[in-house]
């Protein structure tokens, strides 16, 4: 194919939480770029993957917070930059769990699906290999009668049902245009941004309590050769917001903190392709979930 007939073009993913859109994500591109989860709000920033097919072109895929009603500034921030992104795409994929039921969520995103003007949606129904092929239909006719919806396409982000369709149905909708990133580029956040969230992936993994929610991981260093050559040092930062949280996190003896690093460091070391020395350090940040200057400095930039 000539090089003038590539497309390319930016699709935003969007759904409640725990809908499996970081699944969907991880799946397109065949590897992990998004952190995954069973517990809600566990992506807080836009994740952007760069898919590229040399014949057909380059899809920006951008993973999104789920949309859910807001308790705090940071959940305010997830929430504008995920109802923002809906004008700035060429593609909206609008992704649902055919296993739960209808409810205010998707009132609510339906409503704001239908104030966007001019750029088409795909309703992805997720999760199919859960339920009867017959229990889609009436899911399909309610939906139809709710938004109007440029195509349906039902598929398994887990099992990779489908993927192709998908794909499919994405290109033949994106405007023709050359690449934006290299071809070899599939992700434009730098190394550090991803492993910090590899960690916090990994204390969503093991913590149990309310913890989750309290937490933010800055990489405080990150550095080739600092110990051996053939090693990269990382020092990170988890900030909670009480005292309580910090013993949680550290565990009896120092447990609960080195189960933490030695889960993170088998995927930081696939990531870099290198052996790794993590150090984790853990800091008390009273509420800082609703301070826009600790915000700030913890990577997240409040949207006034």
């Amino acid at each position: 194919m000539e090089k003038q007939n590539l497309k390319s073009g930016f699709v935003t993913i969007i759904g409640r939480p725990n809908v499996g859109k970081s699944t969907l994500v991880n799946q397109i591109m065949g590897r992990k770029i998004a952190i995954m989860s069973d517990k809600p709000q566990t992506t807080r920033n836009k994740i952007r993957a760069i898919y590229t097919d040399p014949a057909r072109g380059q899809v920006v895929f951008i993973d999104t917070p789920g949309i859910h009603r807001p308790k705090s500034k940071l959940g305010s921030y997830m929430m504008d930059m995920t109802l923002t992104s809906l004008n700035e795409v060429d593609l909206i994929l609008y992704l649902i769990d055919v296993t739960k039921e209808f409810g205010p969520g998707e009132e609510f995103i339906l409503e704001q699906l239908n104030q966007v003007k001019g750029t088409p949606t795909y309703l992805i129904l997720n999760k199919i290999d859960l339920v009867e092929p017959e229990a889609l239909l009436p899911i399909i006719d309610n939906y139809r009668t709710r938004a109007s919806f440029a195509e349906i396409i039902p598929l398994s982000a887990k099992h990779g049902n489908n993927m192709e369709t998908l794909l499919d149905h994405v290109y033949a909708i994106l405007p023709a245009g050359p690449n934006y990133y290299p071809v070899d580029q599939t992700t434009d956040y730098p190394e550090g941004f991803i492993v910090a969230e590899l960690i916090r992936e990994k204390i969503l993994d093991v913590m149990r309590e309310e913890v989750p929610h309290s937490i933010a991981v800055v990489i405080d260093s990150m550095k080739q050769g600092d110990i051996n050559p053939k090693t990269v040092s990382i020092s990170a930062i988890i900030y909670v917001e009480r005292n309580s949280q910090k013993g949680i996190i550290i565990g009896k003896n120092g447990s609960m903190l080195k189960e933490i690093g030695q889960k993170a460091r088998e995927d930081i070391e696939k990531l870099l392709g290198t052996r790794t020395y993590l150090e984790l350090w853990v800091k008390v940040e009273e509420d800082w979930r609703n301070k826009d200057h600790l915000l700030k400095e913890l990577g997240y930039t409040i949207i006034e």
